[in-house]
């Protein structure tokens, strides 16, 4: 789902940003009464998402335009593929038209790394998240293009979950003092995850009442030992360093949760391109 209050907030901060005063190349060229047809179409295979955010940013400049789609968020595209069709006051089409691709590339973007990933491990109990290593003010956005791609989402800030990390494990004196101090605090509905370091460290986590461990840059062999040292005790994490060329290795441990950045921290946007006919 989409919260679309604060979609449209951030579309329109995206088109005061474009468009600060008026579009001084369109405004001055094209006539009021104009009227065009274009399509977005895909320039490479993808997977598509960001659909409706696309549409949004035209229907915010002009409530007459009308947007029709070929596919659906989540589905994959070839190359050459119409994806969109608009039709319109040919000035509402190309005021709106960069805006809207960025959100459509990024997103579709995100989107198809995330199923490039989810299709290595699709034969593996193990789901594929993402983290907050997000652009900033996108977050809603990325998160979405993520589970369009057939991944996953970690907490979506750090009001909706406890996570010890490293830094917050050496500012109290040590796992067990982290954990205890914390539950003192929240609500018995908030889980608690911690990260460590090392096997001793989970063992220590799971003594004091964690419900998630992440792993931190631990080797496959060191994942696959903490699996059995758990035993389904606790949700295994694992977190750092996994790249497309050792995710199997990783799947393979018996690890319950995958989390990696690279889903939106780092992604090619999409190449998609808008014609008018």
């Amino acid at each position: 789902m989409i919260n679309w209050i604060l979609v449209d907030e951030i579309i329109i901060n995206g088109i005061k940003e474009d468009i600060n005063n008026i579009d001084i190349t369109t405004d001055n060229l094209i006539d009021d009464e104009s009227l065009s047809e274009a399509y977005m179409f895909a320039k490479e295979d993808g997977v598509i998402a960001g659909l409706a955010v696309a549409k949004r940013v035209f229907e915010i400049i002009d409530d007459e335009i009308h947007v029709t789609f070929k596919f659906k968020d989540g589905d994959k595209v070839k190359k050459g593929s119409k994806i969109a069709e608009i039709r319109g006051r040919t000035k509402t089409i190309l005021k709106g038209e960069r805006l809207a691709l960025n959100f459509l590339q990024r997103m579709s973007g995100i989107a198809t790394i995330s199923s490039n990933y989810r299709e290595i491990v699709k034969d593996y109990p193990v789901r594929i998240v993402d983290t907050r290593k997000t652009t900033p003010g996108l977050r809603m956005l990325e998160k979405y293009a993520v589970r369009m791609g057939g991944c996953h989402n970690h907490r979506y800030n750090l009001s909706e979950a406890v996570m010890i990390k490293d830094n917050h494990i050496r500012a109290v004196g040590g796992i067990k003092e982290a954990i205890s101090n914390i539950k003192e605090k929240v609500p018995h509905t908030v889980k608690i995850e911690v990260e460590v370091e090392s096997v001793k460290g989970l063992e220590e986590a799971i003594e004091a009442g964690a419900h998630i461990v992440m792993l931190d840059n631990m080797k496959p062999s060191e994942m696959a030992r903490a699996v059995k040292v758990s035993n389904k005790r606790v949700i295994l994490e694992a977190s750092g360093g996994i790249t497309i060329d050792n995710l199997i290795d990783v799947a393979k441990t018996g690890i319950d949760i995958i989390s990696i950045g690279a889903l939106t921290h780092s992604p090619r946007s999409m190449d998609i391109s808008l014609n008018i006919y």
